[in-house]
């Protein structure tokens, strides 16, 4: 969570908010050693933040526990 104080509040309040909203993050506001948060209402569904990654490897997770390392590591130690 964020924290920030009144000043910056102030200087930034359009795009705190619209972060709040779109993040679901909430924010905290400390003046002095009093604490106050900013909280969405609705909660945001956070798998629409996810990133695609063509990378990733898709498939069965058995098959990975019989790939070899053998060709990529040099395990002979000094």
């Amino acid at each position: 969570m964020k924290t920030i104080t009144p000043t910056e509040l102030r200087a930034n309040i359009f795009n705190l908010l619209d972060e709040i909203l779109n993040t679901g993050i909430p924010l905290e506001i400390k003046k002095g050693d009093k604490k106050l948060k900013i909280v969405p209402v609705d909660q945001v569904d956070k798998l629409k933040n996810l990133v695609h990654k063509p990378d990733a490897i898709q498939g069965d997770p058995e098959e990975l526990v019989e790939i070899s390392w053998a060709d990529e590591v040099n395990l002979d130690l000094p």
